[in-house]
């Protein structure tokens, strides 16, 4: 698209010394000229035209003249709009009244047509790299924009509120997400199966961004599917359906560490299957601490044959489960140091953790101690928790 110049002289043979010059870049259509006599004509046809985008202006010229007309196109505050302002050589207190008031450039009169090409190819480059920035800009808005309602859409698909049948079976649980990124792969879940069954699950997505909560929200929907489901399938053979779905075609070799918990709220039995993540903490009514004992999970996506296997525990009333993915352990401060496992359970066992009862009271703490803990250093991961306490029915 040709670059649309206004040129503005009241020297009729200007208009007629333009066109010759430019007659090339005219006919390749990469300069298109509009004339003015004066500022007043000029203005008229800088709203005629619209997309103007240089003005070639002299300073001396009767009814309006360049000065008045330069502040004129200034009060417009189009950053695109570029100026180069035309005078005799003797008249440089005009021409630096002209640069204090936002002309780009300037030419002298006589004016050598050779710098008057080389000023004009010079602003037009910069104008083009000013429209290649604001459209830079545009893209990065719409981008944050789009981020803002995908990070939306996927807190949408995790539980906000605890479902009263939960709290009325025996169990206080609260769960929360805080993405490193706008959007984060993290996840976690929790439902009741049936009257005496709770599922509670997290999961940790390889990656980071955009894809890893596109990878995270096809997890999170699989997982919802085959566990709401009441066939008779057992805890392994869904965890082992999900692993097969999610291995498919997966060319971006993403995989995802899980630890999904089935609980028996009448009995207190724990049944989990371990798929490569990080231990969860149990606090125990008396707070003592331990870690669920791991048995060679893999993660998913790894394999789609493997074959995975479950453990199970006990829970007696008034104990604790802290899940987390790695966002909490491998958090760091400015001078490098680790939160680390040790540093959790010490919080559970002998830390202000230790004197949290329920389940929100647990992750507020915990997330108020990492937020400490990490002081003025960026977040890097995605930090996620599901704690759970077992009161017993």
């Amino acid at each position: 698209m040709a670059i649309r110049i206004l040129s503005v002289d009241d020297e009729q043979d200007m208009e007629m010394l333009i066109l010759q010059l430019f007659r090339k870049q005219i006919r390749d259509k990469k300069y298109e000229f509009v004339f003015a006599n004066n500022g007043i004509e000029a203005l008229e046809r800088l709203e005629e035209a619209g997309d103007i985008t240089l003005i070639l202006s002299d300073i001396n010229m009767p009814g309006m003249d360049g000065l008045t007309f330069l502040s004129k196109v200034n009060e417009k505050q189009n950053p695109l709009l570029k100026s180069i302002m035309v005078s005799a050589y003797g008249d440089m207190d005009n021409i630096r009244t002209a640069m204090n008031r936002g002309a780009f450039d300037f030419v002298t009169k006589p004016v050598n047509f050779e710098d008057l090409e080389i000023t004009i190819s010079k602003t037009v480059e910069h104008i083009e790299m000013l429209a290649d920035l604001e459209k830079g800009k545009e893209q990065l808005i719409a981008i944050q924009n789009d981020l803002s309602v995908a990070k939306e859409i996927q807190m949408s698909m995790l539980p906000k509120t605890v479902p009263g049948n939960i709290g009325k079976a025996g169990v206080d649980l609260h769960a929360f997400l805080q993405p490193a990124k706008v959007v984060g792969g993290d996840l976690y879940d929790y439902f009741m199966k049936d009257q005496d069954h709770l599922f509670f699950m997290i999961g940790d997505v390889s990656d980071k961004g955009v894809p890893a909560a596109l990878f995270m929200a096809i997890t999170k929907a699989i997982f919802k599917s085959q566990f709401s489901n009441r066939n008779g399938d057992s805890l392994v053979q869904k965890v082992k359906i999900v692993n097969e779905f999610l291995s498919e075609d997966n060319s971006s070799f993403m995989f995802v560490t899980a630890f999904v918990c089935i609980l028996n709220v009448k009995t207190g039995e724990l049944e989990y299957v371990d798929a490569g993540h990080e231990p969860p903490v149990i606090v125990r009514a008396n707070g003592e601490t331990e870690l669920f004992k791991k048995e060679g999970g893999m993660a998913l996506c790894f394999d789609p044959e493997f074959e995975f296997t479950s453990r199970t525990m006990k829970l007696n009333p008034g104990d604790k489960v802290v899940l987390y993915t790695d966002g909490v352990t491998d958090a760091n401060n400015i001078p490098g140091d680790r939160y680390g496992l040790h540093t959790l359970r010490d919080f559970f066992t002998t830390g202000e953790g230790s004197q949290c009862v329920t389940a929100k009271e647990m992750n507020e703490a915990t997330l108020t101690s990492l937020v400490q803990f990490i002081g003025p250093a960026t977040q890097f991961d995605d930090i996620t928790m599901l704690s759970m306490r077992y009161l017993g029915s």
